[in-house]
């Protein structure tokens, strides 16, 4: 029985999802953020749980990437796709260039399946911390409908974005294998500044925490590099 509990909780992902995707679609992107959450929080667990129970299979990971391109794939292209349409720019194809960041979420998931170098870290921007850059900006549009309402900087961010989700950027893994400073100071100090930067500014934060989660990377793997040298 127990080995059935982590897909469990990958297709609560996956249900999440597809409940926020009807949201986005409807244009309530609002709710739609808080089903990435929820999916967020299911993702984290089914994994770790996996691990606890010792119970990981071929069909759980096939799973967990099938889950993560719906919630982590198709529903931020859709968001991106109303927030084109809601834009500055009156085009009635303009929209769909939003699925880009879905396309891009595809090649990275593939990409990740086969990649064996990351076992214990990423290459290039995981899917739901793209996300939810993604579907913050809505809330930020709440405090400045002017830039967010840009069609150039929405595509903009389409462009960085899927690049970033399939560029060799090394990212490193919020899992934790073990909770010392020393092996995880960088992660530690990632959440503890996240966790500032949230609660002074809710979803603005978001952009500024992606930032800071993709220079700490990069100096955290430099400096690990500089050490072995």
């Amino acid at each position: 029985m127990k080995k059935h509990i982590p897909n469990a909780i990958t297709c609560a992902n996956l249900f999440s999802g597809c409940i926020g995707i009807v949201f986005a679609f409807s244009g309530d992107l609002f709710t739609a953020a808080y089903f990435v959450l929820l999916s967020g929080i299911f993702d984290f667990f089914d994994g770790m749980v996996a691990r606890l129970l010792n119970v990981k299979s071929a069909i759980g990971k096939e799973l967990d990437s099938l889950a993560d391109m719906v919630s982590f794939g198709f529903l931020p292209g859709v968001v991106m796709f109303q927030l084109l349409k809601a834009s500055d720019f009156s085009s009635a194809y303009l929209p769909y260039l939003g699925f880009i960041i879905t396309v891009f979420s595809a090649l990275r998931l593939a990409k990740f399946n086969i990649d064996e170098r990351q076992t214990e870290e990423f290459i290039g921007l995981n899917t739901p911390m793209n996300t939810l850059f993604i579907v913050s900006l809505p809330f930020i549009a709440q405090d400045y409908p002017a830039v967010i309402g840009s069609s150039i900087l929405l595509l903009a961010i389409t462009a960085i974005n899927s690049f970033l989700l399939v560029s060799e950027i090394k990212i490193f893994s919020l899992k934790f294998k073990q909770m010392t400073w020393a092996k995880n100071k960088f992660k530690f100090i990632f959440l503890i500044l996240s966790a500032v930067l949230i609660a002074f500014l809710r979803f603005t934060a978001v952009p500024f925490v992606l930032v800071l989660y993709i220079a700490l990377s990069i100096f955290h793997f430099r400096s690990s590099a500089a050490k072995e040298s």
